[in-house]
């Protein structure tokens, strides 16, 4: 498509994980700059933001609420100027673990086994002990996130997670390695391995240098690094993504995957693990940046020529 473009780059904004969203932002508005484009940075705060004049796609390098759940998608849509990755239905299905799981089970995607917990449960489900893992359903980065290995357990982990949503997925602990594949132009990225060097893949671990060590490529055989970006690329077509997304994925002992949910704008720091696994594909950080710039701007044209919404 070019160089030259007048971008605006959306970072911040208002959710929990605005502090990696400013340094998503700042990566991506360096590496377009780098290429010739004329960016703008614009930090949604609050809703009453207006974007610079002339702007001609927008890149969104926000995470968490608002800016990953389709709210953000939707007000773009209405202004009727390109954005890069899913669109709001997408987001918002992603951004719902139990909206995600019911899609990955429908599609016949393989995920954990869960439960819904609502605002006024409190014990244990039926059917349901240690060792399980709670995640609010609607919350991003692993904020949030709790592990429950006794059952006395239950009350304080529950606490913890409602602190981000009142309703609480219960998912059965996997026990295996943790994995996660890029998805781009809807095909699967190499498969990058998550270890961290102490304790769960938690807020702290993602985002601390050198706290996890990543493998890339993941040390598994061809045919389960191949069963797991079968099971990602499932579960992103599941919810309808589109352009690019991250999947995380836990593989058991014996290979088989279980998908824990789609990140529909993941991280672009220099710690994040789309970026890596486009790397690994020989595709640089600028030049991810320009395709994920190139895929929303050729889907405005297309819609132009067929007078759909850009």
């Amino acid at each position: 498509m070019g160089s030259g473009r007048h971008i605006t780059v959306m970072l911040g904004g208002p959710s929990a994980e605005r502090e990696v969203s400013l340094r998503s932002g700042v990566a991506v508005v360096r590496a377009l700059r780098s290429l010739g484009h004329t960016v703008e940075e614009l930090d949604p705060r609050e809703d009453r933001w207006e974007l610079a004049t002339g702007t001609e796609v927008v890149f969104l390098a926000l995470h968490g609420t608002y800016g990953e759940d389709g709210t953000v998608q939707r007000r773009l849509d209405v202004l009727g100027v390109p954005y890069t990755g899913c669109d709001a239905e997408a987001s918002r299905v992603a951004f719902d673990k139990v909206l995600t799981k019911q899609r990955c089970v429908a599609a016949g995607v393989p995920t954990p086994r869960y439960a819904v917990l609502g605002g006024g449960q409190a014990g244990w489900p039926a059917g349901w002990g240690p060792p399980v893992v709670l995640k609010p359903v609607r919350q991003g980065s692993s904020l949030g996130l709790q592990f429950v290995e006794e059952a006395d357990g239950l009350a304080a982990a529950l606490a913890g997670a409602r602190r981000y949503d009142a309703e609480v997925l219960m998912e059965e602990r996997v026990v295996g390695r943790e994995a996660t594949v890029g998805i781009l132009e809807d095909e699967a990225l190499p498969v990058v391995e998550v270890q961290p060097r102490v304790g769960v893949l938690d807020y702290q671990n993602k985002y601390t240098a050198g706290a996890t060590d990543y493998y890339l490529p993941a040390r598994f055989d061809a045919a389960t690094a191949q069963r797991v970006q079968a099971a990602a690329l499932g579960a992103f077509r599941a919810v309808g993504g589109r352009d690019y997304a991250r999947v995380d994925v836990m593989v058991r002992g014996d290979g088989v995957p279980a998908v824990l949910e789609v990140n529909t704008l993941p991280g672009m720091t220099e710690l994040s693990l789309l970026p890596k696994a486009a790397a690994a594909a020989g595709l640089s950080f600028a030049a991810l940046c320009q395709r994920m710039v190139d895929l929303a701007l050729r889907r405005a044209v297309g819609a132009r020529a067929g007078g759909g919404p850009g």
